[in-house]
């Protein structure tokens, strides 16, 4: 298990901090959507509009994002502004937090950076629009991303549109079964492929209820598991993109980035931005509908939670 991040490092808003002591229920909101998930003013735009969602849905937001060195929980209008327009803002995973805050640079934070601050921060669940997972040819690269290490060690419930589409998606599946991490279908017996609500990989579990999923993420603390837990949320059915289509695009933006050498943290980035050229935007306007489907279910099932004892 990871170790607490140090509660002087948090810069909690002033809303943020008088829900967690009212025992309200708020929702961790990732930030490298904003900083390299969408071009501007886009991105600024979807982060404010799953802000409102989150509300709507009976939660407070708690955007999590590094401004110049701090660790920024719930963040302010200029600051979300500040994001979206930088350029060069780094993408943090955990393992960049210290050298980013010594740095005093800005940051997007990933599932895996924010996971480990709501933690500290004492919020439980946490929306985001698809987990890292396995690479394909990670067999060749080994690239396998650090948000599946982090589910398997802090105990925050994801809701997620399943992994990025651009990932292979049977492996993200075995690798999360063989850290331990409960895989949960919300509505769903397979599990999405982000821009599509069907992969062709059953998943075990599924509830058809924000309180019955908050059940399960307090059984899960009661059994004392320090586990995240991943909780598939399909895209809505108006909003989801043909599967067939989606592949054809996604294998040729994955070719087209190797013959670029393109890796590591700039891949994800880059095929995002190329599926969205070969499909004429349509799956920026995909992305928009997942991520604010998540927010709403995280946002209900947060308000269930506040509702149970510990």
């Amino acid at each position: 298990m990871r170790q607490g991040i140090e509660a002087s490092l948090l810069s909690l808003s002033a809303e943020i901090a008088d829900a967690l002591a009212a025992g309200q229920a708020v929702v961790a909101l990732e930030s490298t959507i904003i900083t390299h998930g969408m071009p501007y003013p886009e991105n600024v735009e979807t982060a404010r509009a799953v802000e409102a969602v989150v509300r709507q849905n009976g939660a407070v937001p708690a955007t999590i994002a590094l401004i110049g060195g701090r660790i920024g929980v719930g963040l302010a209008t200029d600051e979300l502004d500040r994001l979206g327009q930088a350029k060069g803002v780094v993408k943090a995973s955990a393992r960049d937090l210290s050298a980013v805050l010594v740095a005093r640079n800005d940051a997007g934070t990933t599932v895996a950076a924010t996971m480990a601050i709501a933690a500290l921060a004492g919020i439980e669940v946490f929306a985001t629009g698809g987990i890292g997972g396995v690479h394909r040819g990670a067999e060749a690269t080994f690239d396998i991303s650090a948000d599946l290490i982090e589910l398997a060690r802090t105990p925050v419930a994801v809701v997620c549109a399943g992994c990025k589409s651009i990932l292979d998606i049977g492996k993200t599946l075995e690798f999360l079964e063989t850290q331990g991490v409960p895989v949960i279908g919300y509505g769903t017996d397979e599990f999405p492929a982000f821009f599509a609500r069907s992969s062709g990989h059953r998943i075990d579990h599924r509830f058809d209820s924000p309180v019955e999923l908050a059940r399960v993420i307090r059984m899960e603390r009661r059994l004392g598991s320090e586990s995240g837990i991943l909780i598939a949320n399909p895209i809505p059915e108006t909003d989801g993109l043909d599967p067939v289509e989606m592949e054809a695009h996604i294998a040729a933006a994955v070719a087209e980035a190797e013959r670029a050498g393109i890796g590591q943290k700039a891949v994800t980035p880059y095929l995002l931005a190329r599926v969205r050229e070969l499909t004429g935007g349509q799956s920026l306007a995909a992305n928009v509908a997942l991520i604010r489907n998540n927010a709403a279910l995280a946002a209900r099932v947060a308000s269930e939670l506040v509702r149970m004892p510990s």
